[in-house]
């Protein structure tokens, strides 16, 4: 900006329906503070105001918010602005530096974030400028993990449930791959909710609920031997008890259809859009990454190549890389409790389905399974070469990433 110009910093203060923004100069004055809605009518006011005060296309005004979600932070990331988003933590500790009796009000937190960009600015990382597909795959990928994880929980809550009064549907299933998010098993339940109409169930009835899940092959067999399971001497609750858990896991059962559903639903939706992103085939030529586990990386990373320094930013990021905390004489190397956890979850899935495809990793893997963190360690090698991948645009290579006679000679 030319000399005599006075920077401004904008912060914002939201909440659901209103937001307080607060404008200061460069020398902490408050230029302007104004009261919005959480409509179009407040977004416009806000672009507005900040037009006042000098926001230009070229030279937009930086914006502090404790939120990187919603419509007001995507009408903020419009063109070349920096959006800072604070954590809520940090910002109650900029608010301790003013003021020691820990008042507190909408107004004054707006101009505490306008400040912590007045001061601090270069200690704080604005949002990444990811494209609009590699936005779109991070909504689709954490859905789809959302959607598995209330998969597994209302599955979890049915199992539970089935074992105080039907461990003959368990024992059943208990062969099946997903067991009781599998089709089969749902069928099954619907036609029997309860132990006592289980065995009751005749061949030509199972073969034909099987055959409404969808199963092709090994239909006879498989009933014959559900049949066995159902008529075998089983412990029982007293018949209206029973009645009564039949009723709980049917509604249980319908949430488990919904959430099956769901799962599917999104499953497929990453599979269209993943494979149009620059950056699909350089993911996927890693050992251990499907299209669904490398979406979920995707998501979490982007596709902004500015928003980590260096692949150590990274590693720190998805809590692959230990932590030093030294004081006096003591020392001690810990694993990251501050991190991305939901690219950390992935990243070791990432790790144990690399072993298979991956001699090399595997063979990494083996030497530091005498240390706790062998998991962690192949995950914190794999990211980092993932990193080096996409910022030269070049696909994974076994011998470049594990040159095992190097490694033999050290």
């Amino acid at each position: 900006m030319g000399e005599g110009t006075t920077l401004i910093y904008c912060g914002i203060d939201w909440a659901e329906r209103t937001h307080d923004v607060a404008l200061v100069d460069d020398a902490g004055a408050l230029v302007a503070k104004r009261h919005i809605t959480d409509d179009a009518a407040g977004y416009k006011l806000l672009l507005e105001l900040l037009a006042e005060h000098g926001d230009t296309e070229e030279n937009p005004i930086p914006v502090a918010i404790e939120t990187s979600r919603g419509l007001l932070v995507a009408v903020l990331r419009t063109g070349k602005r920096k959006v800072f988003a604070i954590n809520p933590l940090a910002a109650a500790r900029y608010r301790d530096r003013h003021s020691v009796s820990r008042k507190k009000s909408d107004p004054g937190d707006a101009l505490v974030l306008a400040n912590v960009l007045r001061t601090d600015m270069h200690a704080h990382r604005p949002l990444p400028g990811d494209s609009d597909l590699g936005r779109a795959i991070a909504v689709l990928a954490r859905a789809q993990q959302d959607a598995l994880w209330n998969r597994q929980q209302i599955a979890n809550q049915l199992r539970s449930l089935l074992r105080e009064y039907y461990p003959a549907a368990l024992e059943a299933f208990a062969t099946w791959t997903n067991g009781l998010c599998r089709p089969e098993a749902r069928e099954l339940l619907k036609a029997a909710p309860t132990p006592s109409r289980a065995a009751r169930l005749t061949r030509t009835q199972l073969q034909a609920a099987l055959k409404r899940a969808c199963r092709k092959r090994g239909i006879e067999a498989e009933a014959d031997r559900v049949r066995d399971v159902f008529r075998a001497a089983w412990a029982h609750q007293p018949p209206l008890v029973e009645e009564a858990f039949g009723k709980q896991m049917l509604a249980l059962l319908i949430q488990l259809e919904a959430a099956c559903t769901a799962d599917d639903q999104l499953a497929e939706a990453v599979e269209e859009a993943f494979p149009e992103h620059p950056d699909a085939e350089i993911l996927l030529s890693f050992p251990g990454l499907g299209i669904q586990l490398a979406a979920r990386i995707l998501a979490e990373i982007g596709d902004d190549r500015t928003r980590f320094a260096d692949a150590r930013g990274l590693k720190a990021y998805a809590g692959s890389s230990p932590i030093t905390r030294a004081s006096g004489k003591k020392s001690a190397i810990t694993r990251r409790w501050v991190k991305n956890d939901r690219l950390n979850h992935a990243g070791y899935l990432w790790a144990f389905a690399s072993l298979r495809p991956s001699a090399g990793a595997n063979a990494h893997y083996r030497r530091r399974r005498e240390h706790a963190a062998a998991q962690r360690n192949l995950f914190n090698r794999m990211i980092g070469q993932l990193y080096h991948c996409l910022q030269h645009r070049k696909l994974f290579d076994e011998h470049t990433a594990f040159p095992t006679k190097l490694a033999a000679a050290a």
